[in-house]
């Protein structure tokens, strides 16, 4: 059994967890949410001061609320790519320190591959093959996961997330910060097919589509003007329904290609991981349509969906086991392809 402690300060959460093998012995998140709301989404530097402050007692809470001392812990671990290269540093050298103080190894994790093993800790059984739908405000893809490390990216959004299209829209029509909440409440009561909208497909150059690639500037787009149009029709806009639309056509887009990839690659699972992965739309259209190919879909708990550091911990006890240590000199990243993850790891003998 490993166990490891993993500090993730990608972006706007401070999180502190430990894991053994795959399962959470603690979790303990700290959300900036309403300190960037203000400012419409993510102040970078206002984010690493928050995570300075907030990284040690997050350190200690998780300790506490584990049950450990540092003599239980078999490594440890933090985000150093992709994300907001000033709040990964906190995080980063909080835990390099604490390896040193400790004498534990250290590893640094890929940020995409922590959403990718959220879903072993809902189905502590879950083996690969499988397909993963990463969607969140920073990232939206397809990949076909064949082990720990190995992974091979199938589509992508050619622009904007789908958590970021959700930030957009929701702004546009003046719902504040973040979106992805506010505009799943709102659908509920809304009609989904109130508003034709542009699912965003990718044109090939010899003709026909990408069959899994997505892009949501059209969307986008698409919704700006439909709300300039509604806005001089009347004074109010349909809320509900633009939200219901916008929501169902996203997640039609995300459905079919992650349907399409999962048949294509003969994959019988697919394991949805983001902050997305909380939206209600996406949940009933791809479950539904899975479930008619005889395909499995596997939902994290809404913990698991936003950035949090058991899905950290769990990718760095993976790579423990099998040998992996990274190398204080590692340095964090602003971006690094999940493909290359292997650059992160010196595999121990």
């Amino acid at each position: 059994m490993t166990t490891v402690l993993a500090v993730e300060t990608s972006c706007d959460e401070t999180a502190v967890a430990i894991v053994k093998d795959r399962h959470i012995l603690s979790s303990i998140v700290s959300s900036q949410i309403d300190l960037h709301r203000r400012y419409g989404g993510v102040v970078p530097e206002m984010a690493a001061r928050q995570h300075l402050e907030t990284v040690n007692p997050a350190i200690a809470l998780a300790l506490s609320e584990a049950g450990l001392d540092w003599s239980a812990i078999d490594g440890i671990a933090a985000t150093v790519a992709p994300g907001l290269v000033g709040a990964l540093l906190v995080g980063t050298m909080a835990a390099k320190t604490l390896a040193l103080l400790h004498n534990k190894p250290f590893l640094g994790v890929h940020h995409l591959e922590g959403h990718i093993f959220a879903a072993y800790l809902q189905e502590p059984s879950l083996e690969p093959p499988f397909l993963s739908l990463l969607v969140s405000g920073g990232h939206t893809s397809l990949i076909r996961v064949d082990g720990c490390g190995q992974y091979r990216t199938l589509g992508q959004t050619r622009d904007d997330a789908a958590g970021e299209a959700f930030d957009k829209v929701a702004r546009l029509m003046g719902l504040g910060y973040p979106g992805g909440p506010v505009i799943d409440r709102l659908a509920a009561n809304g009609n989904p097919k109130a508003f034709p909208l542009p699912e965003g497909q990718i044109s090939l150059p010899g003709g026909g589509y990408h069959p899994y690639d997505c892009s949501f500037s059209g969307l986008k787009t698409a919704m700006l003007r439909l709300c300039d149009r509604l806005r001089a029709e009347s004074e109010d806009l349909p809320i509900a329904d633009l939200a219901a639309s916008f929501q169902a056509t996203v997640a039609r887009s995300l459905t079919k290609r992650a349907i399409a990839a999962a048949l294509d690659e003969g994959l019988t699972t697919i394991a949805v991981g983001g902050g997305v992965a909380a939206n209600r739309g996406l949940r009933e259209q791809l479950g539904k349509a899975a479930a008619e190919h005889g395909i499995t879909t596997l939902f994290p708990p809404l913990s698991l969906c936003t950035d949090n550091a058991a899905m950290i911990a769990c990718a760095a006890a993976a790579h423990l086991a099998v040998g992996d240590r990274s190398d204080l000199s590692l340095t964090v990243r602003s971006r690094l392809p999940l493909e290359a993850v292997a650059e992160l790891y010196q595999r121990s003998a």
